[in-house]
């Protein structure tokens, strides 16, 4: 390995180009001078010399000769004065291209040691030629210990020579890439970096390659970013990819949408067109709208949840983000659920009219017995055949009036019994309550039970289905009638009470008690011997589609108190146009 010199190859080379090709007429205007002045010396002498030997003067007068004497000797210093001239106007060049030379000099080296790219000069040996502070900066050792060294190289990485050597012969053939290399080397501390190290060939001024000029870039750092952004990108998109629901995002051109990126599950249901999105978008085109919605498609024959907003792209447009959930297989078995649940409902209102038979049997016979009585009392009187008018028709009407009470209650029942879809609408809680009450009293009268309601005076209007809410009410006033049934105080108090924005109606009982109201709740589970436990599992169930809570507490004065919560019905509101909000990409 060569010894390090501390004198620089190439500027070296420099300076010696700039003297041969700059000072070959240095010397010009020096010597024309001295020639000059030897001119006119000898001249002067030539003269006097005339003055005595030649015949020229012999004849001139002593005046004349002085004349052309002094005629000669001032031409001559007029030259002496103008190559003087000269060389002052040169010399004044000269200096204001030199302090412009140290000036753009101490310029270059000024800017040269600020950069943080280090700058590195092989010659056509490969020996280092050159190195800037910020090279010796990166490395950690100074240009003594680098100028004029040849491989190995102190910054190279042990044990990782012939690599590098690979790289330096590249790099000395020339054809390293346009796009740089990338390097690694090691600090004087022995801490490692990676480098891009772009390869420029060095000339002097006559275009002769004298050696190469390397730049080189920490990028140690950035790779790092690099690598944790494009492992974060890798995470993200398998995450996405890896999603069961269709992720698309569109922008709005002249020509449509255009579809920006779709994840797989997109792609499987819909491909790779943007056909899918505007089909789930269902006519919000046009319109920011954050709402989710659900949406059959026809090209893949699911339903989806779709849930649609708006953002701003990488390169600034708005566009628009669409996630859709499959969920076909969740409202088959929502359907199935349905009506299922349609099923158990009606079953329940069978059993509980089923378990209120002897009771209704009894309210039935009451009604009959007396218009049988009525209508013999009103043929013994024709028999007779001496009828009052007034009092056959007084008789008649009894009959019919009983036969319209008797009609009412069979209808009830069969309204209450029949099977029918679920249907919300809006209705007056009291009569709910005229429903269920009505139901519930001819029980309560059998066990001498009275039911006392309190309503606001408002009559307030729920929204609800009057059958199904008039089952869970008939179910907790049977409750609370059985219970009262050994109690001493025989009233079962109805309270309705407005709760903006709900209704809260409650069953308030003094019967035995329950020391886990939560409990009748849970499926199976019953205080009664022959309850199947399944009664105010259904109603929570009802109430709580109906977007209520039902709930049970301990009457502090003895009992149980059910209450159950309902929306009120909203005020109708006049028609208005859709405000639709425009996109402004």
């Amino acid at each position: 390995m060569a010894s390090p010199s501390r004198k620089s190859l190439i500027p070296t080379t420099f300076y010696d180009q700039a003297k041969g090709t700059r000072r070959g007429l240095y010397w010009l205007t020096p010597v024309l001078v001295l020639v000059l002045y030897l001119c006119v010396m000898g001249a002067f002498i030539w003269l006097q010399r005339l003055q005595s030997d030649s015949v020229m003067f012999v004849t001139i007068d002593q005046e004349t000769r002085q004349q052309r004497l002094i005629m000669v000797v001032v031409a001559l210093s007029c030259l002496i004065i103008l190559s003087l001239l000269a060389l002052w106007r040169y010399t004044r060049f000269r200096s204001r291209a030199e302090a412009a030379l140290i000036a753009e000099t101490g310029f270059r080296r000024a800017m040269e040691n600020s950069m943080s790219t280090g700058m590195r000069v092989f010659d056509m040996q490969g020996r280092i030629a050159y190195v800037n502070p910020a090279f010796c900066r990166m490395i950690g050792w100074n240009e003594a210990d680098l100028i004029g060294r040849t491989t190995p190289f102190p910054y190279w990485i042990p044990g990782r020579h012939a690599q590098h050597q690979e790289t330096l012969d590249l790099l000395l053939s020339g054809r390293t890439p346009s796009s740089g290399l990338e390097v690694e080397a090691q600090r004087r501390d022995g801490s490692r970096f990676t480098a891009r190290m772009y390869v420029s060939p060095l000339r002097d001024p006559n275009g002769e390659q004298i050696g190469w000029m390397t730049s080189m870039t920490d990028i140690t750092e950035p790779k790092r970013i690099r690598e944790a952004l494009t492992a974060a990108h890798e995470r993200f998109m398998t995450v996405l990819e890896g999603l069961d629901d269709a992720i698309s995002v569109v922008a709005d051109t002249p020509d449509g949408l255009e579809l920006l990126f779709a994840n797989r599950t997109y792609r499987r249901f819909f491909g790779a067109q943007s056909n899918g999105h505007a089909e789930l978008l269902g006519g919000r085109l046009g319109r920011f709208t954050d709402e989710t919605v659900e949406a059959f498609s026809t090209s893949a024959q699911r339903w989806f949840e779709v849930h649609h907003r708006m953002l701003a792209w990488t390169d600034g447009r708005r566009v628009r983000l669409q996630v859709a959930r499959d969920i076909t297989e969740r409202r088959t078995h929502e359907e199935a659920s349905r009506v299922q649940q349609e099923k158990i409902q009606l079953t329940s209102r069978l059993t509980t009219m089923g378990e209120m038979a002897s009771s209704l049997a009894h309210e039935l016979n009451q009604p009959l017995t007396a218009i049988s009585n009525y209508s013999m009392g009103a043929v013994a009187m024709l028999k007779a055949g001496n009828p009052k008018p007034e009092q056959l028709l007084e008789a008649l009407e009894k009959a019919a009036s009983q036969a319209e009470r008797a009609g009412k209650i069979i209808s009830r029942i069969r309204e209450f019994v029949k099977r029918s879809e679920p249907r919300r609408q809006k209705v007056p809680i009291s009569r709910i309550l005229d429903n269920a009450i009505a139901f519930a009293d001819i029980d309560a009268r059998k066990r001498q039970v009275e039911i006392d309601r309190e309503t606001p005076p408002d009559d307030p209007t729920v929204l609800a289905d009057p059958i199904l809410i008039e089952q869970v009410l008939l179910n907790l006033l049977k409750n609370g009638v059985e219970a009262m049934e050994q109690s001493d105080y025989r009233t079962l108090h109805v309270k309705v009470t407005e709760q903006l924005p709900l209704i809260e109606i409650a069953v308030i009982d003094r019967g035995h008690g329950l020391r886990d109201p939560e409990r009748l709740f849970e499926p199976f589970y019953s205080t009664k011997s022959e309850g199947l436990g399944m009664g105010l599992n259904i109603c929570r169930t009802i109430i709580e589609s109906h977007h209520g809570r039902l709930w049970a507490s301990a009457n502090p004065e003895g009992g149980t108190i059910f209450r159950f919560t309902l929306p009120f019905a909203a005020p109708e509101a006049p028609d208005q146009p859709e405000n639709s909000q425009e996109l402004h990409a």
